[in-house]
């Protein structure tokens, strides 16, 4: 495996906190009186890679805006509760500020290849919107957060949004959601120009996901790279990158936020002075005032 075929794996699996537990490890990342909903299932079925968890703020309203958090690790690792133990401070500003809180699992691509993850995504999401009574949810104020894979899981979601990519839902029918905001973690954008593509290892991240090198599927990539979606009627970006990543190269988040300008649409790249992959150089309080600003700007 080339030099940078490693770092893309190592530090991509390495990515945010591996958690096998199905129930909250660190609950006191939440303030007092968050409310709990756990384990919920969303695809009317009994896998626990599509099951969802709830967190509703104290102050008690009819409905709260919507954050949707999209947890990274290669597309093969981790669950709904991983990226939190480095977010703290970001996580009790969305339920202090009065913003619910959903945190999706989905199908690692060591059992389901792609476009798996996005539908399970997009079902969870379709789910939440269907059943925003039930859980006190505003339906037409969500916001997707995600993190390395999770961020390009985020993305990709948020840039189909306005298509009519059937391949993406489960049901080949185009949800009902409309999403409002994304904010992307150091997320890839362009398979086809993403640092490791190159492996010829079949165990690579990008192999596994596609279910085939993107050399030889070079179709397939660009089905599943978030620029390909890129048009006028997308949502807002939020994309922050850590400057030294030797995972996800600063390169895949200027590209994006370059296709986003070049659409019109609006968009915000912040680029974390010598920070890694991940960590909580992305909880600091400078990069959460641009968070908070986004979302008082499209979903308050």
């Amino acid at each position: 495996m080339k030099k940078s075929s490693l770092y893309f794996f190592a530090a991509f699996v390495c990515a945010v906190n591996i958690s096998k537990a199905q129930v909250n490890p660190k609950p006191d990342i939440f303030p007092k009186g968050t409310t709990f909903i756990s384990n919920v299932p969303y695809a009317g079925d009994t896998l626990k890679k599509h099951l969802l968890d709830i967190y509703l703020p104290p102050v008690v309203k009819s409905s709260y805006p919507l954050i949707v958090w999209i947890h990274g690790g290669a597309w093969m690792l981790n669950d709904k509760y991983a990226d939190m133990g480095y977010m703290t401070q970001t996580i009790k500003g969305f339920i202090d500020k009065g913003y619910a809180v959903a945190s999706i699992d989905y199908r690692h691509s060591t059992t389901a290849p792609f476009p798996a993850q996005v539908q399970d995504c997009n079902q969870a999401v379709e789910f939440l919107y269907q059943n925003a009574n039930k859980y006190k949810l505003d339906r037409d104020k969500i916001a997707l957060i995600g993190f390395s894979a999770g961020g390009h899981l985020a993305s990709l979601m948020g840039l189909s949004n306005n298509n009519n990519v059937k391949e993406f839902y489960q049901t080949g029918k185009k949800p009902a959601f409309k999403i409002k905001l994304v904010l992307d973690f150091y997320g890839p954008s362009d398979f086809l120009s993403i640092k490791g593509n190159e492996s010829t290892d079949p165990q690579s991240p990008l192999t596994l996901l596609l279910g085939a090198r993107v050399f030889d599927r070079p179709d397939l990539a660009q089905v599943a790279s978030p620029v390909t979606y890129v048009d006028k009627n997308d949502p807002p970006f939020l994309i922050v990158q850590g400057e030294k990543d030797e995972s996800v190269s600063p390169q895949q988040s200027i590209l994006l936020s370059l296709h986003l300008k070049l659409a019109g649409v609006k968009n915000e790249l912040i680029i974390v002075p010598n920070a890694p992959h991940y960590g909580v150089m992305f909880d600091a309080e400078d990069i959460r005032n641009r968070v908070f600003y986004y979302l008082n700007q499209y979903l308050k």
